[in-house]
């Protein structure tokens, strides 16, 4: 997904849920920022670089994909990108590699989706937007995995857009990073095929492009994973629904129900405004932020200011070392190590080695990587105060 859904459309869930205009901001904010946290932005202010929730594209141009490369690689993108829909998946006599990859398939409604919600109950508004991010993302990312796999990401030429009237049109993928995509003659840009098993251009969904990233797409293609056979990406369906759950998991949140269950969407909240969103889901552009953000100020009465990935950066930067963790973005801190740290360590449990080693300091102490101390010093006060 991107920012018009990110932080536009997560402000109207928010809204919706029950949240106030300045708490809704604060939540789509942190939601969309999720997708700027680099180590590059992390070293510019002086930040933990574990926190990282994304890596640009000039990061992984230059990134290692020995073991300890790829390991964080995975750790960043399963933990934030591609939630891993079944770190128990049954699969068919194939070596122990393959599994693991496989296994870090993302799909929505698994259990670490009701681990992020959960994690992010009694927190900060940030660790609510982190988990909104997450959430999302298993709807448009799903059936890709956030480790670098030519086994499991890739798509062959078989690929085509279904358009509104219901006809096919084989999609027309290029390589030129600079190029725009084009709706009209269904050119979109893509990554480059490579045969090698690990390298970057196999992370994700970069054999599909952005098409998992467009809210009015549909479209049908052969994934590797699933011995070629054809799968149907519906996203207007898949937008809607990740819409209604954002607001059901908003709610559990907020406290209005006691539980967050898988595959539960707020269709009552949703109701009033069902044509509107499905009209913005659906519209065909590569960018909706003027529609969700039309929709949002309409819902609240309140003007919504265009995301500012550096707006609060001086307070960070500013802060002394007693309140840097209770600056915007300490806050967000906190709530993205804990996340990765939550993910990597139910991976590892699962006995899948490709997000790393973890250690489960709330049973065993801290031990391993000191930017990590900030999440347990942050979770010993929590206990202490």
């Amino acid at each position: 997904m991107q920012l018009d859904f990110h932080y536009y459309a997560t402000y109207c869930a928010a809204f919706i849920a029950g949240y106030s205009h300045r708490e809704s901001l604060d939540i789509a904010y942190s939601a969309q920022f999720v997708d700027c946290c680099t180590k590059s932005f992390l070293r510019e202010v002086k930040g933990p670089l574990q926190a990282a929730t994304t890596q640009s594209q000039t990061e992984l141009l230059g990134v290692r994909t020995d073991v300890i490369g790829l390991q964080d690689i995975t750790r960043i993108w399963a933990s934030f990108h591609f939630l891993p829909g079944n770190l128990y998946s049954k699969v068919k006599s194939f070596s122990r590699a393959y599994k693991n990859k496989y296994r870090l398939i993302c799909q929505p409604n698994g259990d670490l989706l009701i681990r992020t919600v959960e994690l992010a109950k009694g927190k900060d508004l940030q660790a609510v937007g982190v988990s909104m991010h997450v959430l999302a993302d298993t709807w448009a990312h799903r059936n890709f995995a956030g480790t670098p796999s030519m086994v499991i990401n890739n798509t062959d030429g078989n690929f085509f857009e279904i358009l509104p009237d219901d006809t096919l049109r084989k999609v027309k993928f290029g390589h030129n990073p600079g190029a725009s995509d084009d709706i009209e003659t269904g050119s979109y840009t893509n990554t480059v095929y490579n045969i090698g098993e690990t390298t970057i251009m196999n992370l994700g969904h970069g054999r599909a492009g952005h098409l998992p990233d467009y809210s009015f797409v549909r479209y049908k293609y052969l994934p590797a994973w699933d011995d070629y056979r054809e799968c149907l990406k519906d996203n207007p369906s898949e937008y809607y629904n990740a819409f209604a759950q954002m607001i059901y998991a908003m709610k559990y949140l907020r406290g209005e129900t006691a539980s967050f269950e898988k595959e539960t969407y707020d269709e009552i909240s949703v109701a009033p405004y069902k044509d509107r969103i499905k009209e913005i889901i659906g519209k065909r552009q590569l960018d909706s932020c003027s529609d969700w953000k039309a929709f949002g100020e309409e819902l609240s009465g309140e003007s919504i200011p265009d995301f500012d990935e550096d707006h609060y950066v001086k307070e960070y930067k500013n802060a002394d070392t007693d309140h840097v963790d209770k600056t915007f973005l300490g806050r967000f801190i906190i709530a993205a190590l804990s996340q990765k740290s939550m993910v990597t360590n139910q991976i590892y449990n699962s006995g899948n080695r490709l997000a790393g080693f973890s250690i489960d300091y709330e049973k065993r102490g801290f031990a391993g990587i000191r930017d990590y101390m900030k999440l347990v010093d942050n979770t010993a006060g929590r206990e202490n105060g």
